[in-house]
């Protein structure tokens, strides 16, 4: 364990966050982890780790960091404007940092949330195989809590390579977080639609409610219909666009309750869910109704450029 990054300013919600802890699901605990997986991921294999290891996910402000030892690190998702010792810096690349360089980032650009990956992975509290951060209960990453002043990080073990040169996700195979339309198939409770609720779905634009977080966007837009039928609970994903007795649906993210009793109408597809992990209160957004041919083309043009980057 090697202390490598100070906190100076933790930013408006920082968390150590991994691909989180599906397989405690069964036994009723939300799965957890980044919300935007492929920003995780990238931002690791950048950095040179295995895409599960753990990173920062920063929340519509980015931190300030100061590097106790030389690193490298990689900066994914949202464009906070990244800045190393005040010099803009790209992102979706490898950075290198002295000792006493000072991370920094000057504001919002786009999207709603950025990740910090650091060569060799960050260390943190693990709990049910995962060192994501659960604000709920309090487990895992830095002491179950968001990021404070005065923290330091550690990564997992010491590195003594960096990569030889610097690695870059070419802007063609990035997200492309200006897009708000979300691909999503069918639930499998649409048809309790009305007709006219139905096409609203997937025609209206709705915008990300202002009590939105972790376990889900709350959406506001036209009224939708279903018939008032009562439905036993059942197991529920990420992705999954429940719609309650309001008639305003909820797109559940990755703190997402693990069972339900709300019809889900739609589901959004794995690919899209990047895309809707970066918006924020007030932005728009549309469904797009997709096969599921579609969707797994989707997913598989993302899996090609996480591998791209696997093989650099």
């Amino acid at each position: 364990m090697t202390e490598v990054l100070r906190v100076v300013d933790p930013g408006l919600l920082t968390t150590i966050q991994d691909l989180g802890r599906p397989g405690a699901i069964a036994s009723g605990v939300p799965p957890g982890g980044a919300m935007d997986r492929f920003a995780l991921r990238a931002a690791n294999l950048l950095a040179g780790n295995e895409p599960n290891d753990a990173s920062l996910e920063c929340t519509l402000r980015g931190p300030q960091l100061v590097a106790e030892r030389p690193c490298v690190i990689a900066i994914t998702g949202a464009d906070f404007d990244p800045r190393l010792n005040g010099e803009p810096q790209p992102m979706w690349a490898t950075l290198s940092l002295a000792a006493g360089d000072a991370l920094t980032f000057g504001g919002r650009r786009i999207g709603a949330r950025t990740y910090i990956a650091v060569g060799g992975g960050l260390d943190g509290e693990s709990w049910l195989g995962s060192r994501s951060t659960s604000l709920m209960t309090g487990k895992g990453g830095f002491h179950g809590r968001p990021l404070r002043a005065g923290d330091l990080l550690s990564t997992v073990g010491t590195r003594t390579t960096y990569p030889a040169e610097r690695r870059e996700l070419v802007p063609g195979l990035r997200p492309d977080y200006s897009d708000q339309s979300l691909a999503a198939v069918a639930g499998p409770h649409v048809r309790r639609l009305e007709p006219e609720s139905r096409r609203a779905l997937f025609s209206a634009t709705f915008t990300v409610s202002p009590e939105s977080d972790r376990m889900g966007c709350r959406l506001k837009g036209p009224g939708l219909q279903a018939k008032a039928e009562e439905l036993l609970s059942y197991g529920l994903v990420a992705g999954a666009v429940q719609l309650p007795q309001s008639g305003q649906p909820i797109l559940l993210m990755a703190d997402h309750q693990t069972a339900g009793g709300y019809p889900v109408v739609a589901t959004v597809v794995s690919a899209s869910m990047p895309r809707a992990a970066q918006l924020a209160p007030g932005d728009e957004l549309r469904f797009m109704e997709v096969t599921q041919a579609m969707a797994r083309q989707r997913r598989l043009a993302l899996s090609s450029a996480l591998a791209s980057l696997s093989a650099l």
